[in-house]
């Protein structure tokens, strides 16, 4: 099985217990997963303020795929947004959208915004179902 980039919004729903997130476990049982440092980043320092040391050194040991930002690819993809009427995808968004490209990995992500960029942007995004 090919690895699935984690986006943030699924580890925060997973750590959280919702139910919409119970499929990454069996996306953990068959080591398919990986992050990036970005998406590490954003997920320290709320888990920090629930002393979660021992997560936070399982998501250090997790396949981490290097980040390589192109920024005129990046403004690219912002521009391609407006022009098809998105909004507000923030930059950490659009750098694990890039991220997931380079490394030919889909995205499971609850962040709307990443279909909608699918439109446009030849991204894959991992279905659960």
């Amino acid at each position: 099985m090919t690895n699935v980039l984690i986006d943030t919004s699924v580890w925060i729903a997973f750590f959280r217990g919702q139910p919409e997130a119970e499929h990454l476990h069996s996306l953990i049982d068959v080591n398919a997963i990986c992050i990036n440092p970005l998406i590490r980043a954003e997920l320290i320092p709320p888990l920090q303020l629930q002393k979660e040391v021992e997560v936070i050194e399982l998501l250090c040991a997790l396949h981490s795929l290097e980040l390589r930002i192109d920024w005129e690819e990046i403004i690219h993809f912002q521009v391609e947004n407006l022009k098809n009427g998105i909004n507000h995808v923030g930059i950490p968004d659009l750098i694990i959208l890039q991220n997931a490209l380079q490394h030919k990995v889909p995205i499971f992500s609850f962040d709307k915004h990443f279909s909608l960029m699918s439109a446009h942007i030849p991204i894959r995004l991992y279905n659960p179902c």
